[in-house]
């Protein structure tokens, strides 16, 4: 597609690994130490966009790409993956890519809740 950020990066920007459907790229504004990018090669606004054979290469790269950071770096202890559909969603980039994000012990306060804290207030669901 013209003008799209991923579909130019492909070609431009060192990949650190990708298969036949999609590839991995560092994050530009990594939010920890290893948030990576898993980008599709077929310029797809959102996860819903993809096909099944996609979503299977995205899922052996993150895979590969995990056990490469928890041989790199001990002190990774989990992880998140996350996708943004839309721009209500926080989507700014609207070719499908997920997220990545190491997570190590004691990097946030409380970690309850997880991917659920994008909305304030709403990570903690225990009583």
């Amino acid at each position: 597609m013209a003008d799209c950020l991923f579909c130019e990066l492909e070609s431009s920007r060192r990949k650190l690994d990708e298969n036949s459907l999609s590839y991995l790229v560092e994050d530009l504004y990594p939010v920890t130490p290893g948030h990576t990018l898993v980008i599709p090669k077929r310029c797809v606004a959102d996860f819903f966009e993809l096909t099944s054979e996609e979503i299977v290469a995205i899922s052996e790269l993150l895979k590969s790409r995990r056990e490469k950071l928890l041989k790199a770096d001990s002190s990774i202890t989990g992880f998140n993956i996350g996708l943004n559909c839309g721009e209500s969603a926080g989507q700014t980039i609207f070719h499908c890519h997920y997220h990545l994000i190491p997570r190590r012990d004691n990097d946030v306060v409380d970690p309850t809740g997880g991917v659920r804290a994008v909305i304030p207030g709403k990570a903690n669901y225990r009583g």
